[in-house]
């Protein structure tokens, strides 16, 4: 997978809702709150088939009914369509 450049990048980032480029800008994250725990795993769990079925898999964390995301591909060394392409499906299983 080719690493998006910087212009790519911006573009990308700008159709998605509440994620921000990280310090490196070669990630990007979002912190996801919901009512309550269970809703948190409910949607971690549709992130995790999603990730599976793209092989792609975020890093998170999970604190009660908070879930923060950073995506980046390590192995192209930065961001790719993949990471854009998780952020959305993402966006789209919060919103419920």
């Amino acid at each position: 997978m080719k690493r998006l450049g910087a212009a790519e990048r911006d573009a990308a980032l700008a159709r998605l809702k509440g994620w921000k480029l990280d310090h490196s800008g070669d990630a990007i994250t979002r912190t996801f709150v919901f009512a309550d725990f269970s809703e948190a795993f409910g949607f971690m769990t549709r992130v995790a088939l999603a990730a599976e079925s793209l092989g792609h898999h975020p890093d998170w964390s999970n604190a009660y009914k908070t879930v923060t995301v950073t995506l980046t591909t390590h192995d192209a060394g930065g961001l790719t369509a993949k990471d854009f392409e998780l952020a959305g499906r993402m966006d789209v299983f919060a919103a419920g």
